[in-house]
């Protein structure tokens, strides 16, 4: 399996490729292809490449899917005895991005079309149970 531990937003990530992450909003387009170069770490085959702190021509390929908002959080302040309140609420903008290859040096290491079970393979897979 291999993922990388990326940075966006100011928040660390792992992500892997064929697969959806929650991050802050990113100034694309829904369809648009995105590539984050702040790469930290990359794990292959069991080879890790750790940066110093980027990893030097690692790369991070997704698409964005869609912007939204994340759930409301309430921020409540009170000051006993003093009759002082007050009740915030803040939504967070959100950009939903599929990942779909990590690479080294222009070398793809994976894509989503590597790690995706194709139709056939999740077929055959409870035919062969039942045979048993």
């Amino acid at each position: 399996m291999t993922y990388a531990i990326i940075e966006t937003g100011g928040k660390q990530l792992r992500v892997e490729p064929g697969r959806f992450y929650d991050i802050e909003l990113l100034s694309a387009q829904p369809d648009e292809k995105v590539t984050i170069e702040s790469v930290l770490l990359v794990q292959h085959n069991g080879e890790v490449t750790i940066g110093q702190p980027l990893v030097s021509g690692a790369k991070v390929e997704g698409t964005v899917m869609r912007h939204f908002r994340g759930r409301k959080v309430i921020v409540y302040k009170m000051k006993p005895k003093k009759k002082t309140r007050k009740k915030r609420g803040h939504r967070q903008e959100i950009t939903r991005l599929m990942i779909n290859s990590i690479s080294i040096n222009g070398s793809v290491l994976a894509s989503e079309a590597e790690t995706a079970p194709t139709a056939n393979e999740t077929a055959e897979a409870p035919a062969e149970t039942a045979a048993e």
